[in-house]
Order: C-alpha cells, then structure tokens, then sequence
C-alpha cells in the first residue's frame, strides 16, 4: 500500500500527481497476460541459418592452433567464423564515449582469458548441426598461469590477464590505476577517535537468470541494410558497438528492440549482436545467435565480486569522525562496465553521512574470471550494503541505538560532501524516523525532533585542510580512434590541434530546461 506523507516538506510539495497513487495500465500489460508479446526469438524467418559458439575450456591459455578443417566439412555447415573475419576485432563498450581502451576481441586470436571466452564461431543450418560442428573443431592450447583473487592480481609477479592493462588495474586519465577521493586528514581523524574499527565485507558473482538469454537475429534487407531483432537493453549502444566491430556506419543498420524478457543490467554489453550480423554478411542470409541456458549461466557477464575494506574512528558519544575505505571490483578478464562502476563507488563514499575525514581508494581489477557487468545499481549496491553493515557494527560498538546513530550522523541541508558539494535536499533523518514509526522503534525525544533541515552547515559546510599527494606523471594517450572520428580519405589530420576557445564567463546555472523542476544532483532542488 502506498502512503504519501505530506507533512514532511510540506511547502515544498506539489501534490497534484497524475499517475503516482493511481491504478494506471501499463501499455504492454495485455501482450504479457495474454502470451502475445513479441519477443527477439519470435521472429522466424525464411532460411534462417544457426550460430553457435566454440568456447574455451581453458581460464587462461595461449591459443598455438585452431583446426576447422573437419568442422568445415561437416554436414549443414555454412560458414565458420574466426577472428580474423572480424574486421575490428577488438573493442569495449565505453570506448563509444572515449572511456577506457579497446581490449576484447569478438573472437579470441592469440590467447583467451577466461573460461568460455568465444574463439571460433558456426554457422550452420540448425543448431544441431552448429553443435556437431563444434566438436570437430580442434584448439591446441598452452595452458597459462591464472589469478582469480583481485589482491593477488596486484602483487608483483602475478599473470598479466589482459596486455592492454599490465598492472592488472584499470587506468583513469592515462595516469591513476584507481578512483581516489581525499576530504581532510584521515589519519590524523583515526589518531584522534575513541574508537577504531576495521573490518572486511566480500560480495560474489552474481548470475542475472533472465527468463530471457541473451539473443539476437539478423538478416539482410534491402539497400545493402541489415534488419536486427535483439534482446538488448541499450539499443543505441548495440548500434553504435555493431557498427564501430564491423566497420561500417551505423545507418547499416535497422535494429528493432522492443520488449525484453528480464536484463537487470545483463543485456547491456553487445555479446550477440556483431557476430550475429558478420555472419549474415558472409551467408547472405538471416542468423540467429542465442546463448543457451548454459551460456547464460557460465559464460554471460556477471555483476562482478567486489571486496571492501572500511575502517572507521569514531567517538564515545556516537560521531564518526574518520572513514577509510578501501575497495577492489573483479572486473573479470576484459573491462566491459567495470570501470564506471569504480567511479560510482567513488561518488558515493562516505554514505549518506557527514564525515569530516574521508579517504577512498577504488580499483577495478583483472582477473581470469568471466568479464562482469552492469546489474542493478552495481558500483553502489554493495558499498551501500558494507557500510550500512558497519553503521550497525559502530553503533553497536559505542552502545548506541542504530536509529539514533544514523540520525546523529545523518547529512543535513547546508553540510560539506567529501566531494566538494554542499548537500542539499537531504533527508535520511526523515526517513529513519518514518522507519521507525512504522516499525514502532522507539526514539528518544531529541532524535525525533531532528530534522535534516536544521543544524546542518556553519562548522559542517568548511572543506577541512587536505595532505596533498604527489602527482603521477601522465603516460601516452593511448585512447584508440573509434569509427566516429575516422579522417576522411584522402586528407591529412593537423600536426598541432587547435587551441581551445576561452572559457566561458562565470554565470550562475540555467534553470532546468525540461519544464518541470526536480530533484536533482544538478539543479540542486526537490521534487515538486
């Protein structure tokens, strides 16, 4: 049951709600109760051949010989696909916004991984036949030493698991190896705590299981154009990806979505999509390529483990004063989403509380396990879960009500964010306070009375004095050229880029242009 609290902020609301509180109908609501949806696999086309992948069976391993010969004899097969039919074989998602470096091919050519990483691709008739196929084709691999464990990919010595990154850590700005934030002297803020706590909070793997795996059919239209159904949850990325992997532009393509049997954030890397549509290049005719139930579970992408170390100092009457995280992201053998998600890990530190001493350091890591990425909030959900874990833990420690403790540490309007950001719109104290009205959790008289528009800036709102670090030197930019900014045939790029126009003059943000104003991190305002 809903329930609209509208004596909290009250002249800051606008009650007058369209849809919020109201049984509305959503629009595919019929096709799903019906079994009438269309899905990506819905789509049966005339002629339409199989693909199916033959993947390592090995974590780490030098690839010495791939022999199709019998494969390619086998009866219904049609095309067998490696690594150098691809024509970039080589790519990340976010390299599309120039962030991070291509570092996956499509197929694996020299070396794979991870286990299940995809070397040779089939094309046949029927998936019967693509699978009886596969087992014809012969990899002759030289096993190599493997690292699963993100502390031990960072010592000296451990396996290099992808060449693009040596250290085994993603790098930022072509200088950092992680995400840092730095607000105060922790240090000298854990010396001066009553009480120090340290403790260590590890997240696994964690398998999508959509209903729907990950799939996705493509067939040649007309005009030289290739028409795709897929199950992806980031269509324009899929686009984009496609066409930067086949080299081509991206109006080749007429990809149509629709609905999508369960993502989570499973279906935003574009794992089916390119090999689907090289295939029905080299066939002339429409593909179709799904991962099996198998696939899905063991070789598909993962929210990745994450391991993070929190210390905190803390004083008898309840303020934590000093808070040192310390967190690595298993990105699995190949970058995908792993790194933004360092970042918003980073962006989210300390939590929703008023720290005056904070001190980050996020890595995403390489390891020879399956490449992770997106799944619900990922990059916040367990840093979220760690340090809410460790309020219960502190508040424990100085014999204090976890209630109140959150109150007490709570942003308020007005306080300094380890980010630089004054906090604006808060309201944890609120909510714990509903929390505990619903739960009938007593709170003392002072804790009930507290407010997040109250007490907060003055002292709360000073950036306190900061160690400075040193400033690694930057290495080469070595962002790879995408297919969006490829120089036209037959002209030359400038020696020396031009010089950047001045900045503009300072003036205060442009009101939202979007109509109606919200909360935002942006505009700074409350929802109305």
């Amino acid at each position: 049951m809903l329930e609209l609290r509208k004596d909290i902020f009250a002249d800051e609301r606008d009650d007058n709600l369209k849809e919020i509180g109201k049984g509305t109908q959503r629009q595919d609501m019929l096709g799903h109760v019906t079994g009438t949806s269309t899905y990506f696999d819905d789509h049966k086309l005339q002629g339409m051949l199989h693909l199916k992948a033959v993947r390592s069976t090995h974590a780490h391993a030098r690839l010495r010989r791939i022999d199709t010969t019998e494969a390619e004899r086998s009866p219904g097969v049609r095309r067998i696909i490696r690594g150098a039919d691809v024509p970039r074989n080589l790519n990340t998602l976010l390299s599309l916004i120039n962030f991070g470096k291509d570092d996956e091919p499509s197929l694996a050519v020299d070396k794979v991984r991870y286990k299940g990483e995809p070397i040779v691709a089939v094309v046949a008739d029927s998936p019967r036949e693509a699978f009886e196929a596969m087992s014809k084709v012969h990899v002759d691999y030289e096993p190599l030493p493997t690292v699963f464990d993100v502390e031990e990919a960072l010592k000296p010595g451990a396996p290099v698991v992808n060449e693009t990154y040596p250290k085994n850590t993603f790098t930022y700005y072509d200088v950092y190896d992680h995400q840092k934030l730095r607000f105060g002297d922790v240090e000298r803020g854990l010396a001066g705590a009553d009480h120090v706590l340290e403790q260590r909070y590890q997240m696994s793997p964690i398998e999508h299981a959509p209903t729907e795996t990950n799939g996705s059919i493509a067939a040649p239209d007309t005009n030289g154009r290739y028409v795709v159904y897929t199950s992806t949850q980031a269509l324009f990325f899929s686009v984009d990806t496609c066409a930067k992997i086949l080299d081509v532009p991206s109006n080749t393509f007429h990809f149509i979505g629709g609905t999508v049997g369960g993502g989570f954030g499973g279906k935003v890397d574009t794992l089916t999509e390119p090999l689907c549509i090289l295939a029905a290049m080299l066939t002339g005719r429409p593909v179709r390529y799904v991962f099996g139930r198998e696939e899905e579970m063991q070789y598909g992408p993962p929210r990745g483990a994450e391991r993070i170390y929190i210390k905190d100092g803390v004083m008898r009457d309840g303020r934590v004063v000093a808070r040192k995280v310390r967190a690595y992201f298993d990105s699995g053998a190949y970058t995908r989403l792993s790194s933004y998600a360092a970042v918003k890990c980073a962006a989210h530190l300390p939590g929703p509380y008023t720290i005056p001493n904070v001190y980050g350091d996020i890595y995403c890591v390489f390891t020879n396990r399956t490449p992770a990425t997106a799944m619900r909030g990922f990059g916040v959900t367990a840093m979220d879960f760690a340090i809410e874990c460790q309020m219960d833990k502190l508040a424990h420690f100085v014999s204090m009500d976890p209630m109140e403790f959150r109150i007490l540490n709570a942003y308020r309007d007005g306080d300094m964010k380890a980010h630089r950001r004054e906090a604006k719109n808060t309201a944890l104290i609120e909510c714990v306070q509903v929390a505990a009205e619903k739960a009938k959790w007593p709170l003392r008289e002072e804790f009930q009375r507290a407010s997040s528009r109250t007490d907060g800036g003055g002292d709360r709102a000073v950036v306190p004095p900061t160690p400075r670090e040193a400033r690694p030197q930057p290495a080469m930019a070595s962002q790879q050229r995408t297919s969006y900014d490829r120089t036209p045939a037959g002209t030359r790029e400038p020696a020396v880029p031009p010089p950047p126009p001045p900045p503009p003059a300072s003036r205060p943000p442009a009101a939202p242009s979007h109509g109606a104003t919200r909360f935002s991190s942006v505009f700074g305002t409350r929802r109305r």
